[in-house]
């Protein structure tokens, strides 16, 4: 009997979606406030796309009274605040991608909540009560959770196109930072009783200046099955120029685990976007497909040039079946490590 073991596409319908509210004024500093007024945009672009739709509704996650006050004001100024629900919860920070569960759908069909080992990126940003995390979703979800102790690994690291078809980074997952010794057998092995996982398409490495040691929500979506985009440089000055070369050369090359060639499409990198005079990771790729609407983060406070995004948002508004396209600025989430496909995770329709 064949399983039905899989982690459907972030395309497919969605019951809720959880987010991570900035809570922790130490990490934020000067861009908690600029940071929150960002996931407000993002919940918004989520909930009201236009067009008297509903979107999926949102599980968001705070810490402290403070965070909670401010997530209750928050939601007040929603046009309908019932679809957000507040959690405290004694998160670290808001990347929720990596430190809570993914959802997947078992060998009968049902949903599970697959919580991976988490170290904080290869130990670099360990918080308390991280690995509490995956357990406080999945027990306010409703959903069975299941633990994979003996691997260590983050859902920004994943890329499926529901069929599986997965993506993912050397850089990432065969660090001696998180599973030493381990090859790509062994990942893959994992990654099938996990998700379901039947083909594993591996990227060497990721960009510049990010902490996560080459997350692939930074580098290569699937917006269909057999369908990626990923980006190109922009600028004589893109940092990531070598290595955006190399990661579209490998995708071109590569196949589905239906043995489907891949149709690549490329949209421009946000190019040199610097913090403190270093490169930052900012990607076009880290975008949320919500039930109704697609959001795509933008970088225009830092780089001072919104050409690139307006381009890539004009290639992937095509590209995604979805009636409500926005691009928000996501500057001050940048300053923390990421973008909002980190701060979010989706929970797949029962």
């Amino acid at each position: 009997m064949l399983s039905s073991r899989r982690q459907p596409a972030e395309w497919a319908p969605h019951d809720a979606v959880w987010i991570g509210w900035p809570s922790a004024a130490d990490l934020w500093e000067d861009d908690l406030g600029p940071a929150r007024a960002e996931v407000e945009d993002f919940i918004r672009a989520i909930l009201f796309p236009g067009g008297g739709l509903f979107g999926e509704p949102v599980q968001l996650l705070a810490r402290g009274a403070d965070a909670i006050a401010a997530a209750e004001i928050m939601r007040s100024r929603l046009p309908e605040p019932s679809l957000l629900t507040i959690h405290e919860a004694p998160i670290g920070d808001v990347w929720l991608r990596d430190t809570g569960p993914v959802f997947a759908r078992d060998d009968s069909g049902a949903l599970v909540a697959s919580a991976l080992r988490f170290n904080g990126w290869g130990g670099k940003y360990q918080l308390p009560e991280d690995d509490r995390i995956a357990d406080i979703v999945a027990e306010r979800a409703d959903v069975r959770l299941r633990r994979f102790t003996d691997f260590i690994g983050e859902g920004g690291a994943l890329e499926t196109d529901g069929e599986g078809t997965f993506i993912t980074t050397r850089q990432c997952l065969l660090n001696d930072n998180r599973n030493p010794g381990m090859s790509e057998k062994d990942v893959e092995a994992v990654l099938n009783a996990a998700f379901g996982a039947e083909k594993v398409i591996w990227i060497d490495e990721g960009l510049l200046g990010d902490h996560t040691d080459g997350h692939v929500d930074n580098l290569a979506r699937f917006v269909a099955p057999g369908k990626v985009v990923c980006m190109r440089p922009f600028g004589e000055d893109d940092p990531n120029a070598e290595i955006l070369a190399e990661i579209e050369k490998t995708l071109t090359a590569a196949t589905d685990a239906r043995g489907r060639k891949l149709e690549i499409v490329t949209v421009p990198s946000p190019g040199r976007v610097e913090i403190d005079g270093e490169p930052a990771a900012a990607s076009h790729m880290n975008f949320y497909i919500a039930n109704h609407s697609m959001i795509m983060p933008s970088y225009e406070t830092l780089s001072g040039n919104a050409a690139p995004g307006l381009e890539a948002a004009e290639t992937l508004k095509a590209l995604i079946d979805r009636p409500y396209f926005c691009a928000v600025d996501s500057s001050h989430l940048l300053t923390g490590g990421g973008s909002f496909h980190c701060i979010s995770q989706q929970q797949p329709r029962v």
